[in-house]
C-alpha cells in the first residue's frame, strides 16, 4: 500500500481527475481498481509534497474570518465582513467601499430589487465595482433628493450608477429626501407619480446603506435639511445615530425621534423585512450608530472595519456584565 500511496505518476493522474475533471473519489477508486482510502491518501500526499497547491481566492475579504463569526454569534446577524482600520476617514470610506463592492458582486441576483441610500462610502462602493455578473436588476432609492449634498451623492444619483454598472434599470424616486411633517409626508406619498418606486421598495431583495451620525461630515449636518434647533434637539435626546435621515438611539429605538423622521422613502421599520439589509459604517465614532442599527434590526450584514469589530465585541461584554447586575 505504501508503494501505491508514494506512486507519483498515479499521485498526478489522481490529482488530475479529481481536481480537473472534478470526478468524485469513489469514481476515481473504481475507474483505478483501488480503494477509496487509497485515493484520499494519495491527494493528502501530493498536497503534503506540494503536487498540489491549495490558494483561497480574495483572501482579502475573509483575514478577520474568527472576528467575524464572532460577531455573527453575538449580534444573530446573517453576515459580517471586516477591513482595515484607516488613519483617515476618507481611506477608510474607500476600503469600505471596495470591499462593499465586492461583496454586491457576490450576492446581487439575476432579476434582483436592491434599494440604495446616499452617501460617500455607497459612492465609493459603486465607483470600485466592475466585473458583475447579474442581470436584469432593478435599482430604486430609498430616500428622495438630498437638498444641499453633492448631486452625485443621493440616492437617486447613487442608483442611476449602480443600474449602469449592472446594466440594469433605475427607478427615480422624485421627491424632497425630508419635508416639515408628516401631514405633507403622507399626501406626497400619495402622489401617483410616486406609485411604481414605492411599490419596488416594498419587495426588496437587497438593500445598501449607509450608517450616519451627528459628526460634522454627516448627512444630518450637511444636507440643510435639518436647523440648528433640531440637531440640539437631536443631541439632548442622545440619538445614536440614523439611516436615510431617520433617527434611532443606542437601542434602536425611533419613537423619541419621530417629529424628525418626516422622510420621504422606505420607513426605517420595514427594513427588518427585507431578507438582505447591508449597514456599511467605520471608525470609533460610528460604534453607538453601528450597535442601535443592529439592535433596531435595520440591518442583518454589517460591512465595518477592526476598530468598531472590537468595539462591538466588548460592549456585548458590558451588557453581559450589566445583565449579571
Amino acid at each position: 500500500m505504501k508503494k501505491v500511496v508514494n506512486d507519483i505518476r498515479l499521485m498526478i493522474k489522481v490529482c488530475d481527475m479529481y481536481y480537473n475533471q472534478n470526478v468524485s473519489q469513489q469514481q476515481i477508486a473504481s475507474g483505478l481498481n483501488i480503494s477509496r482510502p487509497t485515493v484520499s491518501r494519495l491527494l493528502s500526499s501530493a498536497r503534503e509534497q506540494e503536487i498540489v497547491k491549495i490558494s483561497v481566492a480574495n483572501m482579502d475579504m475573509v483575514k478577520y474570518w474568527e472576528l467575524e463569526k464572532k460577531i455573527i454569534d453575538i449580534y444573530q446577524l446573517q453576515d459580517v465582513v471586516i477591513v482595515d482600520s484607516q488613519s483617515d476617514e476618507e481611506t477608510l470610506q474607500c476600503e469600505l467601499g471596495r470591499l462593499a463592492g465586492k461583496y454586491l458582486e457576490y450576492h446581487i441576483k439575476d432579476d434582483f430589487v436592491v434599494g440604495v441610500s446616499m452617501g460617500s462610502t455607497l459612492y465609493q462602493t459603486v465607483s470600485q465595482m466592475s466585473g458583475v455578473s447579474a442581470r436584469n436588476v432593478t435599482f430604486v432609492p430609498l430616500i428622495g433628493g438630498m437638498g444641499n449634498i453633492q448631486m452625485e451623492m443621493n440616492a437617486n444619483s447613487l442608483a442611476e450608477a449602480f443600474s449602469r454598472v449592472y446594466q440594469g434599470r433605475f427607478v427615480p424616486l422624485h421627491a424632497p429626501a425630508r419635508v416639515s411633517n408628516s401631514m405633507i409626508r403622507d399626501n406626497l406619498m400619495k402622489e401617483e407619480s410616486m406609485e411604481e418606486v414605492l411599490r419596488m421598495e416594498e419587495c426588496l431583495d437587497v438593500a445598501v446603506v449607509g450608517i450616519g451620525g451627528l459628526n460634522p461630515t454627516s448627512a444630518p449636518m450637511v444636507t440643510g435639511y435639518f436647523k440648528e434647533e433640531d440637531i440640539s434637539f437631536l443631541r439632548e435626546h442622545h440619538v445614536a445615530g440614523e439611516i436615510c435621515l431617520q433617527f434611532y438611539d443606542c437601542s434602536g429605538d425611533t419613537f423619541p425621534y419621530r417629529n424628525q423622521n418626516n422622510i420621504i422613502g422606505l420607513e426605517l421599520r420595514k427594513y427588518r423585512k427585507i431578507p438582505c439589509s447591508i449597514g456599511i459604517a467605520g471608525g470609533k465614532e460610528k460604534i453607538p450608530a453601528i450597535l442601535g442599527a443592529i439592535r433596531g434590526q435595520y440591518i442583518n450584514v454589517l460591512i465595518t472595519d477592526a476598530q468598531c469589530a472590537h468595539a462591538l465585541i466588548e460592549e456585548s461584554y458590558c451588557d453581559l456584565t450589566d445583565q449579571k447586575m
